[in-house]
C-alpha cells in the first residue's frame, strides 16, 4: 500500500480504529457515472463495511470493483484520510459484520434500527475494500478547534 500525506502508519491505523464517522466509498455506475455512499465501517488494514444485499452500491461493485474512500472529520480542525483500492463483495453470514458495526456505532443492537436491520429476512454483504493509496491530512496546525460557544 502507498501512504502520502503528513501521517505515518500507526499515526492512519489509530484514527481509523478510532473514528465514528462513516466512510464515504466512490464507485462507477455500469453507465460510468460516478456514485457515492456513506457506510459504517471497522478498520484492520483493509475497510470492512455491511449494507443490505439489494443496494445499488452491490451491484455497482460487481460491475467494476475499482473504488475511492473517505473518512475525515466534519469538524475543524479538519483531518483524515482518503485513498483508492478494490472492493470486494460477500455474505455476511448470520449478519454478524452488521453487527459488529452496530456495537462499534451504537453501543450494541437492542433498539428499533436493530430491530429493522437484523430481520431474518434482510439479507446482508460484507463489503472489504482493501487500500491501494492511502493519503492522510491534517490542518490541525492551521485551523482552530470547533468551539461549542
Amino acid at each position: 500500500m502507498n501512504l502520502t500525506g503528513p501521517w505515518d502508519r500507526a499515526r492512519i491505523d489509530e484514527f481509523l480504529e478510532s473514528a465514528r464517522i462513516p466512510v464515504r466509498v466512490s464507485c462507477h455506475t455500469p453507465a460510468g457515472d460516478p456514485w457515492i455512499v456513506s457506510l459504517w465501517f471497522a478498520w484492520d488494514g483493509a475497510i470492512h463495511c455491511a449494507t443490505g444485499a439489494d443496494a445499488d452500491v452491490v451491484e455497482f461493485l460487481a460491475h467494476d470493483d475499482h473504488v475511492g474512500f473517505d473518512v475525515s472529520t466534519n469538524d475543524p480542525p479538519y483531518k483524515g484520510v482518503r485513498g483508492r483500492g478494490r472492493a470486494t463483495v460477500e455474505p455476511d453470514v448470520d449478519k454478524a459484520r452488521l453487527r459488529s458495526l452496530m456495537e462499534r456505532y451504537l453501543g450494541g443492537t437492542d433498539h428499533r434500527l436493530g430491530e429493522r436491520l437484523l430481520r431474518p429476512d434482510r439479507e446482508e454483504v460484507h463489503v472489504r475494500i482493501e487500500p491501494e493509496r492511502i493519503h492522510s491530512w491534517d490542518y490541525t496546525g492551521r485551523m482552530p478547534a470547533a468551539t461549542s460557544e
